[in-house]
């Protein structure tokens, strides 16, 4: 769950999973037992895909055995963003849920502005879309949820109004009829790039039956335009330049997909980057196999 605009620093590395402001204000001095730890956490996305689920249940062990401190925590969020990368397995997501609420019960973190810190809202975001199970009596990570909650329903009653790179217009609301996935993404997004193919490959698959994909980026068109045109991307991506549609849609980390079935009811959330698989099953709720 990339963090757009908001980089952590992990060991001087940056982690475009992002963490708290409130714990990502300082640059961390790593104990000799985190050190390790921090060091995996930023060569993960090296780790072949095949074994990065067994890799990642290790570290979240190995991060649960950590003392409770700030570090403890910053391992633990930085850890359950880059979790949702793929399809890791269940086992995996809910190693990584118990880590985080064990560090968040050690080091609770107050409001940000009004609103529950990062780590309570990656966690809410984890438990309401990848079904692990957590057990933190926390206000401020039932705000969390409430949070999730609302920012859902206002996608699923949200339109969106964009042009695309040719300048066509298109109005989620007048694709009824059709299954509709949006996509954030941006180039600079390593997760966003590795999906893409996949998109394109279900896009070409199940376009003649009224599959959209609608693509959002809210980068310029000088930089969007030649980076599709050299993957070769064919289906619609459209430019959301003053982040209009993104904050609709509660968009703070990237990529995300939202599919809608033909009546125009959301049916599928993906918080993360996606396999061939996963998109599968998120379009078959609509309908579409």
């Amino acid at each position: 769950m990339q963090r757009q605009a908001i980089s952590a620093i992990l060991s001087g590395v940056v982690f475009l999973a992002g963490l708290s402001e409130l714990v990502a204000q300082v640059k961390p001095t790593w104990s000799a037992d985190e050190q390790p730890i921090a060091d995996q956490l930023r060569g993960l996305r090296q780790v072949p895909d095949g074994a990065r689920g067994g890799v990642t249940r290790q570290l979240a062990i190995r991060i649960r055995r950590c003392p409770a401190t700030p570090n403890k925590l910053r391992l633990a969020e930085g850890m359950a963003n880059l979790s949702t990368e793929g399809d890791f397995g269940q086992d995996t997501l809910q190693e990584v849920a118990t880590t985080l609420a064990e560090a968040l019960r050690e080091q609770p973190l107050p409001d940000v502005k009004g609103s529950p810190a990062m780590p309570y809202v990656t966690l809410a975001q984890l438990v309401r879309y990848e079904q692990v199970q957590v057990s933190l009596d926390a206000a401020p990570f039932a705000a969390a949820v409430a949070k999730v909650e609302a920012e859902h329903e206002r996608r699923a009653s949200a339109d969106i109004t964009l042009q695309d790179l040719n300048g066509k217009e298109w109005k989620l609301s007048s694709l009824r009829g059709k299954v509709v996935l949006v996509n954030f993404w941006a180039t600079w997004c390593p997760p966003c790039r590795k999906e893409m193919p996949d998109l394109d490959s279900l896009y070409s698959r199940f376009h003649d039956k009224g599959f959209v994909v609608l693509a959002i980026s809210d980068e310029d068109a000088a930089k969007v335009a030649p980076f599709v045109k050299q993957q070769n991307v064919k289906y619609p991506v459209l430019l959301d330049t003053g982040r209009r549609v993104s904050q609709l849609f509660g968009v703070e980390g990237i990529p995300k997909s939202f599919v809608y079935d033909r009546e125009g009811k959301l049916v599928a959330t993906a918080i993360d980057m996606r396999t061939k698989n996963q998109f599968l099953a998120m379009l078959a709720k609509a309908g579409l196999n």
